[in-house]
């Protein structure tokens, strides 16, 4: 459940490129048909609400899914929309991605829609994958280290998440540290940064591989 990217980069055509390279077959309800590039968005066009939940309830009629990846969702329409179908479908694996800000520095999500989120979609979910700029326009805080990361972890916890996997990759080190981080558990996954511009989609594309 995501929007599509022109560039096939990202969004839904980065979510088959690699459910399809890990041997899983893709259904899939687009939220909206962006215009963009490697570098930034261009332009967003919205599918309306119903069409995204009608998308979804006709598909699972004929294929039940075993796991579900939701990104962007831009409006309060199509959160309440996708929180009625989930409600219908009872699939237990979902990974949301909280697709909030383009690479450009491009706004994909109204502020009305951010507090629905938090309010009815986050505790529906088995795990949330922000990156930094996304985890501190859900959780309000200011991420600069390691222990500001586990902090707004936690916050999404108190929020209603089940599991929460925040990436570092905005953070200007020469290691990049991941947080995962749930009521029982911490884990901290590092690896050295890759130098490389080669970055759109990357979360859309974890996202779809622990789905």
């Amino acid at each position: 459940i995501a929007g599509s990217d022109s560039s096939g980069g990202a969004g839904i055509q980065a979510d088959i490129k690699t459910a399809t390279s890990l041997r899983v077959y893709s259904m899939t309800a687009v939220t909206a048909v962006t215009v963009q590039n490697t570098k930034g968005v261009k332009s967003v066009i919205p599918v309306p609400p119903d069409e995204i939940y009608n998308q979804i309830i006709h598909t699972i009629k004929d294929i039940r899914p075993n796991a579900i990846k939701i990104g962007m969702l831009h409006s309060k329409r199509v959160i309440d929309k996708v929180v009625r179908s989930l409600n219908e479908i009872k699939v237990k694996k979902i990974v949301l991605d909280p697709v909030m800000i383009a690479k450009g520095g491009s706004k994909l999500i109204t502020d009305s829609a951010i507090q629905l989120m938090k309010k009815k979609l986050l505790n529906k979910v088995s795990l949330i994958t922000p990156n930094i700029p996304e985890a501190e326009i859900l959780t309000k805080i200011k991420i600069n280290n390691k222990q500001d990361m586990i902090f707004a972890a936690n916050k999404l916890i108190n929020l209603g998440a089940k599991n929460v996997l925040i990436k570092g990759g905005h953070l200007n080190n020469k290691v990049v540290e991941d947080i995962f981080l749930n009521k029982s558990e911490i884990k901290v996954f590092t690896s050295s940064r890759y130098r490389t511009k080669n970055t759109h989609g990357t979360g859309c594309t974890l996202s779809s591989a622990i789905t």
